[in-house]
């Protein structure tokens, strides 16, 4: 006999977890599983092992609201990051909800039966009245690798950081490091530390900007507060300070541009040098800044353990990297960190009533529903804050919407499509964002098809809104009555 539950959760990493906390307090009675791809909880915190991998928000915004982040570390460690979600399942409950090595392949959706069929990888089929995707947005099976010219001839060893070779050592080697994002800036300096040297190899720069490791206001917080009451402090403050950054950096570019130029300089102490590899063409927040925790990446190459070559690729040769300039780099080992492959719902194919749902296709209904798709959700985080922010907020916004249903007896909700849809869900002018951009849904012209990225905003208004603005809700169909 096929499973049914009230919810089904894709995914069992920060996202998932948060969702399934949540539905347990808010919703007790109902019944939910998650059906996880892989083998262990943490999502992206168990698949990257690479050296150095961290969080670039502060844990205490990333952290869940519920569950207060001890650690010392305000940027932390991959492995204590996907601990931390490990434990949270453990303590609450969740852990035995989770099904692994199940990767969902299809979900259909029956208006007759109100429902959605759900099929994973193995075979096995489950059924549910809701349907929650909190698999992220990215492929876990590939990253983005670009066809280098040459690579063939090259007589060392390629690695891309998403796959992460267990038994890598790279002691005492030369290390090329291509890219200049959030992968690239973490490996550089954690590589350095063994390898013989490391060269970060960029086409063009990015912006950094350097934090320190410890949160100063957070440390006195926990010696004067309990443990919840100083991780709200930490949270509030970083909260104001990020979406105030933020928003500095879209009205005033330029001093931003200033502030963030200055810092580099006052680590490397050489202007040419920040000029030539640390000045970006675009704007502040164009693209997702990248954090160096206490400047690691700036000391590395002060003290001449690393560098960076800013150039673009002509082609490998045996002993490494030809630039278009004609230098060759040398290299032992070079490490690809050249952005992610995007895929919403974890490569899910939804459909409705036997019509396949191309998701590019659809309106973003408040930034986790689609248009015109029944009982289904999607959690997305912010791109320009910690996910959880946005992640937690989304949750709430979903179990409101169960709860209002429960309470009318109402079998589906579907979103009504706007009038017309217009910016891209994720606002970035990334590479890794543009080369998928029409894989996701669009933004409409008006609320509650709009998604800001403004935290303080949604805080205050999502738990307010309307659930049945431009909502569509039906009762289950009244089963006809057999003549005797």
């Amino acid at each position: 006999m096929t499973e049914h539950f009230d919810v089904l959760i894709i995914g069992a990493g920060l996202s998932g977890i948060g969702a399934a906390w949540r539905l347990q307090d808010q919703r007790p009675g109902d019944t939910y599983a998650i059906l996880e791809a892989r083998s262990a909880i943490g999502g992206t915190w168990d698949l990257f092992r690479y050296p150095g991998v961290r969080s670039d928000s502060d844990m205490y915004t990333l952290s869940y609201p519920f569950r207060p982040w001890r650690e010392p570390e305000s940027l932390a460690s991959g492995d204590k990051i996907r601990r931390y979600i490990e434990e949270t399942a453990a303590e609450a409950g969740i852990t035995r909800h989770i099904r692994f090595d199940q990767r969902v392949v299809r979900a259909d959706w029956s208006s007759t039966d109100s429902r959605w069929t759900v099929r994973t990888a193995d075979g096995s089929v489950l059924t549910c009245a809701f349907l929650y995707g909190c698999a992220g947005y990215y492929s876990y099976t590939e990253g983005h690798q670009p066809d280098f010219a040459g690579l063939s001839d090259f007589t060392g060893t390629l690695v891309h950081p998403q796959f992460w070779p267990e038994d890598l050592d790279y002691t005492g080697k030369r290390v090329v490091v291509i890219g200049s994002g959030a992968t690239a800036v973490t490996l550089v300096p954690a590589m350095a530390a063994d390898a013989a040297h490391v060269t970060m190899l960029q086409r063009s720069p990015s912006y950094l900007t350097a934090l320190p490791n410890r949160d100063v206001i957070a440390d006195l917080a926990r010696k004067a507060l309990p443990p919840k009451a100083a991780n709200r402090v930490a949270r509030a403050k970083n909260i104001l300070l990020t979406q105030g950054f933020y928003q500095l950096a879209r009205r005033r570019p330029q001093l931003v541009r200033r502030a963030l130029r200055g810092m580099a300089v006052r680590y490397l102490k050489n202007p040419e040098y920040v000029d030539e590899h640390f000045k970006p063409r675009y704007d502040p927040w164009d693209q997702r800044l990248c954090v160096i925790p206490s400047g690691d990446l700036f000391q590395v190459i002060s003290e001449g353990r690393a560098s960076v070559v800013t150039d673009h690729i002509d082609t490998f040769v045996p002993e490494g990297i030809r630039l278009r300039s004609g230098t060759i780099v040398e290299a032992d080992v070079v490490v690809s960190a050249t952005g992610l492959s995007l895929l919403p719902v974890g490569g899910v194919q939804l459909a409705v009533d036997g019509e396949p749902i191309n998701i590019g296709q659809h309106a973003a209904y408040r930034g986790l529903m689609l248009s015109g798709v029944p009982n289904f959700a999607y959690c997305i985080g912010y791109t320009n804050a910690s996910w959880t922010l946005r992640a937690d907020l989304s949750h709430r916004y979903v179990l409101k919407l169960l709860d209002h249903m429960a309470r009318h007896r109402y079998a589906t909700a579907t979103p009504t499509a706007p009038a017309r849809s217009g910016r891209p869900l994720i606002d970035l002018s990334s590479g890794y964002v543009q080369r998928a951009l029409d894989k996701f849904p669009r933004q409409g012209d008006r609320d509650p098809w709009i998604v800001r990225q403004n935290y303080l905003r949604d805080v205050v208004a999502t738990p307010r809104a309307d659930v049945t603005r431009d909502m569509t809700f039906t009762h289950a169909p009244v089963p006809e009555k057999v003549a005797s």
